[in-house]
């Protein structure tokens, strides 16, 4: 590698709109997120399937099948 041309990598934390934070590795002086894991429905299992139920079901009785 060159010296001289690649930039500093440094800890740095990161902070959630949620209050959380963690420390990563990265370029930036400081990293401001939205969502974090702790507050994505995803990971938190808050995330709602809306119109999913009933789909094999509605596919049966469009095509006359038991």
């Amino acid at each position: 590698m060159k010296q001289g041309i690649h930039p500093d990598y440094k800890k740095v934390v990161v902070k959630c709109a949620c209050g959380n934070t963690f420390e990563t590795g990265s370029v930036k002086d400081e990293i401001k997120v939205e969502v974090c894991s702790e507050c994505h429905p995803f990971y938190t299992g808050k995330q709602k399937f809306v119109g999913q139920g009933g789909r094999v079901e509605k596919f049966k009785q469009k095509y006359g099948m038991k």
